[in-house]
């Protein structure tokens, strides 16, 4: 049976789909010649990222489609129910990246309290008393109000990280019921905690210092956080959005970030991706990656072993 895995795979998942006699193809396809690679190559599981794309028209056009799987948590980019009611096996690996997104949005965290994203880069041609001076009102963690909107896999393993930095985590979902948090801390200790979610946004961002995103993006295409949403806001709340572009509106964030109901934001992703709008970019209170929350060498190992697993466990070896 051959995997072509469209947007890559770990070694480890390789090694694992090979060992067990799958074959297993690399090559980027582009979305375009992906239907007439999959029936020519006779492909029975196709692995993918965000970069591509599985609609009804491909899953109808490739008969010999057995398994559609996703590296990472959000499946927005493959027509999922579709699949299933048409006789395809399609999964995700919700957990095998949640750690590192976590790790990312503490570092974001870190970076928009304290300026590091702009501080570096004016440090090589700037005025270093100048630069002092700019960059010496930074704010720090401990004791601060971190919302975390969607309280899933990513969502509990930030509060996880959030607590350990003495912050005072609230968490919004739909679902209510209490969630236990476990709190590694290294040196073999730890401690556990829990955090009951609350359903109602509006009245936990109002008094928020720190909110992160963690949902994904609405079937009606509407944003999460726009205008009314920042309205609610205290003035100098700091935001992370390591989930989906569009969970943002971007037009409402830069007016808010113009008015200083926002200090400071950090984007990991975008609406317009891969093409996010210059003056995001530019911005000196936004910190920005591209997409890289899930993009630990650890993670990507989990995922690569995680779908192989799942290909082999439903498919047997060859």
């Amino acid at each position: 049976m051959k995997v072509l895995a469209n947007d890559g795979i770990s070694q480890a998942g390789i090694d694992v789909l090979e060992s067990a006699g799958y074959v297993v193809l690399t090559d980027k396809v582009e979305q375009h010649d992906l239907i007439q690679t999959i029936n020519s190559e006779n492909i029975g599981a196709l692995l993918v990222r965000s970069a591509t794309t599985v609609r009804k028209d491909l899953i109808d056009a490739c008969p010999n489609l057995k398994l559609i799987g996703r590296g990472g948590v959000g499946m927005d980019n493959i027509d999922v129910e579709y699949g299933r009611e048409n006789g395809r096996l399609v999964v995700n690996t919700p957990g095998a990246s949640s750690q590192s997104v976590a790790e990312l949005v503490m570092g974001h965290l870190f970076s928009i309290s304290r300026s590091l994203h702009d501080s570096y880069k004016n440090m090589s041609d700037g005025d270093f008393k100048v630069l002092k001076k700019k960059y010496g009102k930074g704010i720090e963690l401990r004791g601060k109000k971190l919302v975390i909107v969607g309280f899933g896999r990513i969502g509990q393993n930030l509060a996880s990280y959030a607590l350990g930095c003495g912050m005072n985590v609230v968490a919004i979902d739909t679902y209510t019921e209490a969630r236990n948090i476990i709190l590694n801390l290294g040196n073999g200790v730890s401690a556990s905690t829990t955090i009951t979610p609350v359903s109602d946004m509006m009245p936990e961002i109002a008094d928020a210092d720190y909110i992160s995103l963690h949902i994904p993006k609405q079937a009606d295409g509407s944003a999460v956080i726009s205008t009314a949403e920042f309205a609610a806001m205290k003035n100098g709340v700091r935001i992370v959005n390591a989930a989906r572009g569009g969970v943002i509106d971007e037009d409402a964030l830069i007016h808010a970030l113009e008015s200083k109901k926002v200090a400071a934001v950090a984007l990991d992703v975008f609406e317009n991706e891969p093409n996010p709008r210059k003056d995001l970019l530019n911005n000196e209170n936004i910190a920005c990656t591209p997409h890289v929350g899930a993009a630990t060498i650890e993670a990507q190992d989990r995922i690569g072993t995680e779908l192989a697993d799942t290909i082999i466990s439903n498919f047997g070896t060859f």
